[in-house]
Order: C-alpha cells, then structure tokens, then sequence
C-alpha cells in the first residue's frame, strides 16, 4: 500500500474514490548551447514538487500565470512527457514507469482536450477520420460500426453526423473544439485534462462549452483536470481548486473556501483581478492588488518561497525558507497554503505591506490587481 502526503493530509492509493495521484512529481527541460558541442549548462524547472489527488468524479481546477507550468503538468498526468522524478498513479498503478506498449491500454482511460482548437486537429484529415483512430488503435470493429460510433459522438457533443466527411477548416472554432471533446471521449475514459479548451473561443461559445463538459462529466461520471485562466469559469466548473505558481502548488483547497478565504497573497492578488458587475460589492468586499515585477525565470528561481520577490508581505524568512503546503490553524480540512505569513480574515495586502520587512533580495510592493 502506498500513500502521498499533501501538507499533513495523507491520501491512501488504495482508496476506490481516488482515481489520479500525483506525487512530488518534478519536471526539468535541459538548456542546451554550443554550435559544435551540445552542452546543457541549466534546467528549466518547469514543474517542481506538486502534489495532489484527485477522486473520481471530481473537477479539479487549476489555475495560475502563463509559464508557471500548468500544461507541462497536463501533459505528466497524461504521460506526453515524462517525469524527471516523482510519481503519477492512476487508479493506484504508477504509470511513470511504462513503456508505450504497457502504456496504451492506460490511454483508454486517461485522455486530454487540448487549448487550440485550429491545431489540435489534423487540417488535411476529414473529421470522420479524425474521430475513427481511438476506434482503429483500441478496438476491433467493422469499418460500418466506427462510423455509427463515430456519428453517434458528433451528435452526442453538438454537432450534425452528417458532416461526418468534412474537414476542420469547414467548422467554426467552437465546433472544432466539440470535435476535439469527442475524440477525447470516444472510448469512454475515466479522466480528462482539459488544457485551457475555452480560452481560445468567444465568451458566448465558452459558454456552450462549459456546458457541454458538464453534462457529459454526469452522464459519464468523467473526472475532470480543468486548466484555465479565467477565475470566474474555474469556479464555475470545479470541486476543488489548486493555484500554481512557478512550478510549484501555493495553495489547494474546496472551491468555495478558495474564493471566500484565499490565504496565500498571490492567490489573494488573482482574485483581485476577476470582474465584478456589482462596483458596490468590489468596494466593500474586494481590494485590488497589482503585482510589482515579472515572474521570475524557471532557470533560476528564487531561493526560499518563489513568490517573494512580488510579495507584499514578504520578510527576510521568505527569501531563505520555502513554507510547505500545509493546513494552516483555523481552515477547513483540506484547504492547504504555502506561505510564512498567510493572509488573514479581513486583511487587505495593501495594509500587509505596510508592516511587512522586505525580504533582502526583493524590491516587494503592494497596490492595486494582477497581469494575467
């Protein structure tokens, strides 16, 4: 029997709810250099030390700036990359380790919706064909049989089977993305990693969309990994919530809990950002944060908790010490935060920043919403 630890929760891989964990899983991109001798002389550090579980018909949704390694971890959870440490078990069997024979029948069950519409599908390929290879790689049927599956998906996502010999380029971006959602659920599987799937299409069509995942998660009991930038669809689509930053998981925890009791200052900084109809409800309830400096380079962190240099309340422990992911007193069960000096009921950033100590190496401000 084996168990991951998140903070000082322990999930058992044995449990029949837990459907995926991901545990210390660490991914570094070499840096090369050298016309005549190819030299790695850094590392990208792109994912480092994340860990979560995730229960079967659970959203997870995961959330962060561009480059802090949210599809890089999307595609470790699917196996398109492979890990440089850590590990990844579905349903309890660690698939870091399998080669692509071992491999393929796990792919029934773990597939992946990808962010671009227009270049997650094969423009010179008709879409019948496109939605035919889950059926030609996995199972053995009649050529008459793929295509009435293969109709019956477009007509279960949205789309007419009678443009089953169309090509990508005749859809509009929305239907393009229906078409990558059937392919990813052709056979039936477990669990989905959504990439950002809406972000590249209109609001009204992101709609449709939403809920198109939703339906399809209850009448399939799908899991789903929901990656997006939009605060706002993220609420609305997951269970529980994970903010990444830099590589690494700052703060998990019920979605509800997150957007009321957000205790880390970036998490806190994000939510800032999010639009509210309501200017009323801004001003009473919400403060905005504007995060001073750019997000540090992935080849050099910094040392300590990677968030401090932007931190308003970062002191000098937060340059040499990195907090763990851990349940602070007060919180709910399962709301896990990665901070020295977490935001409290009540306080604003602003007020923060006045009385926190610089951390030696950060020029640390605090103001007003978030560069997304």
């Amino acid at each position: 029997m084996s168990t991951s630890t998140q903070g000082d929760l322990a999930v058992d891989a044995t449990d029949a709810q837990v459907l995926l964990e991901v545990d210390d899983v660490v991914k570094h991109f070499p840096v090369r250099s050298g016309a005549l001798i190819d030299r790695t002389h850094a590392q990208v550090r792109a994912v480092d030390g994340v860990s979560f579980s995730l229960k079967v018909g659970e959203t997870l949704g995961l959330v962060g700036e561009s480059g802090c390694g949210k599809s890089t971890l999307a595609r470790l959870i699917t196996a398109l990359h492979p890990v440089t440490s850590g590990h990844v078990r579905f349903r309890g069997q660690d698939i870091t380790a399998l080669n692509r024979r071992q491999m393929r029948p796990i792919r029934k069950s773990v597939q992946m919706v990808f962010q671009d519409p227009y270049g997650s599908l094969n423009p010179r390929r008709r879409v019948g064909s496109i939605l035919s290879d889950p059926f030609s790689v996995h199972e053995k049927m009649s050529r008459a049989e793929v295509k009435r599956q293969v109709q019956e998906l477009m007509a279960r996502v949205g789309l007419s089977p009678e443009h089953f010999n169309r090509f990508p380029s005749e859809f509009s971006g929305g239907q393009r993305q229906r078409i990558g959602i059937a392919r990813a659920l052709a056979l039936r599987p477990d669990l989905i990693v959504c990439d950002e799937p809406v972000s590249a299409l209109d609001v009204s069509i992101q709609a449709q969309i939403i809920n198109l995942l939703e339906d399809l998660q209850d009448e399939f009991m799908l899991t789903y990994v929901f990656i997006a930038h939009d605060l706002s669809v993220v609420r609305h689509v997951s269970d529980r919530i994970a903010v990444m930053y830099l590589g690494k998981l700052v703060e998990t925890g019920p979605v509800e809990e997150i957007y009321s009791n957000s205790r880390h200052p970036y998490t806190a900084s994000l939510l800032s950002a999010v639009p509210v109809a309501d200017q009323a409800f801004r001003t009473a309830r919400r403060e905005r944060v504007i995060l001073t400096g750019d997000v540090p380079s992935p080849v050099n962190p910094p040392s300590g908790c990677r968030f401090h240099p932007r931190c308003p309340k970062a002191q000098a422990i937060c340059a040499t010490e990195e907090p763990p992911l851990e349940h602070k007193t007060g919180d709910p069960i399962g709301h896990l935060t990665a901070c020295h000096f977490p935001v409290n009921p009540g306080e604003t950033l602003a007020n923060a920043s006045r009385d926190a100590v610089p951390a030696p190496e950060a020029a640390v401000g605090a103001t007003e919403g978030v560069d997304q």
